[in-house]
């Protein structure tokens, strides 16, 4: 048995026009995820966080707040997209066209939109996506379109973090 490399992330030069992600991991949401995000963000809408106030609305229960659901659409996708990128751009024609209650399991998958060397930086490139994400019943919860800047393959930036670097002896 030999040692295998981690996945390492796709760089600029891994990106084509058309591709199509879809993120590994599903995440179910739970009402801890809903509680802890409100009170980390300071929300304090009680749509969120009381239950006998969300009765009362036309849903009739607690939301998941709209930027935990944004949030973890981000998160699926890093593996896919962003795992060597060095900095987001831009999250444009953001879109929350479902609800998301806690207990419902999220899926997202990206779109590579565009793609372009950057004018300012020759180690690294700018990438654009749409990312839309369903629920455990198909329905879209979120999309967006995302911009971000990505190293290429032979990027000193990247080349700085090796395996050596690790605490692992080399048996």
């Amino acid at each position: 048995m030999g040692r295998k490399p981690g996945w390492a992330g796709r760089f600029f030069e891994d990106f084509e026009i058309g591709d199509v992600y879809r993120h590994p991991l599903g995440r179910t949401v739970s009402e801890a995820d809903n509680t802890w995000f409100t009170l980390l963000t300071m929300n304090t809408n009680q749509m969120h966080f009381n239950a006998p106030y969300a009765e009362r609305s036309e849903v009739g229960r607690p939301l998941v707040v709209s930027t935990l659901t944004l949030a973890i659409a981000v998160g699926q996708s890093v593996t896919d997209l962003t795992q060597n990128a060095f900095a987001n751009l831009g999250w444009d024609d953001i879109r929350l066209p479902h609800p998301v209650f806690a207990g419902d399991t999220l899926w997202s998958e990206s779109l590579v939109r565009e793609k372009r060397e950057s004018g300012s930086r020759s180690h690294a490139g700018i990438v654009s996506v749409r990312t839309r994400s369903l629920n455990q019943h198909g329905a879209e919860v979120c999309s967006f379109r995302r911009t971000f800047y990505v190293y290429k393959r032979d990027a000193p930036q990247v080349d700085a973090f090796t395996e050596s670097q690790t605490p692992f002896d080399e048996d």
